[in-house]
């Protein structure tokens, strides 16, 4: 049988988002990041716009993010990262043995950004920022 404790801890949901984005904004937050879970990603719209109404800067790591809204994307090169995995898997069923592969970090990596989110909270991106993103979303 669960402690007493253990019976009241309820889990964190959508629906804690209003809250969690006032206090962000009560702390005096210059931005806003989230780790990469499912509830986040799947939220990522609301997220975004919660984000927009008070005036934070959203960084995320997953291009999509940025479609919907985050400020900024950072991220390493996923069309790169699926090659590397299908090159492993096709070392594997050849026979190699996975703890002989070495294993690869990521060499590239996609800048994005939001210039209309930029503009919505009043973010001035630079020029030099800019020319270096390899896409933006106006």
């Amino acid at each position: 049988m669960p402690s007493a404790s253990a019976r009241h801890v309820r889990r964190a949901g959508p629906g804690d988002f209003d809250v969690a984005f006032a206090r962000i904004r009560q702390s005096r937050a210059e931005g806003v990041t989230f780790i990469p879970a499912p509830l986040f990603f799947t939220q990522r719209a609301r997220i975004a716009d919660l984000a927009i109404k008070h005036r934070l800067p959203l960084i995320a790591e997953l291009p999509p993010q940025a479609e919907v809204g985050a400020l900024l994307v950072y991220c390493n090169d996923w069309r790169q990262m699926y090659r590397q995995v299908a090159m492993y898997v096709d070392r594997i069923l050849r026979g190699a043995k996975p703890s002989d592969l070495p294993v690869q970090d990521p060499t590239t990596f996609d800048l994005i950004i939001n210039v209309k989110t930029a503009k919505a909270i009043g973010v001035t991106i630079p020029p030099s920022m800019l020319a270096r993103a390899n896409r933006v979303i106006e």
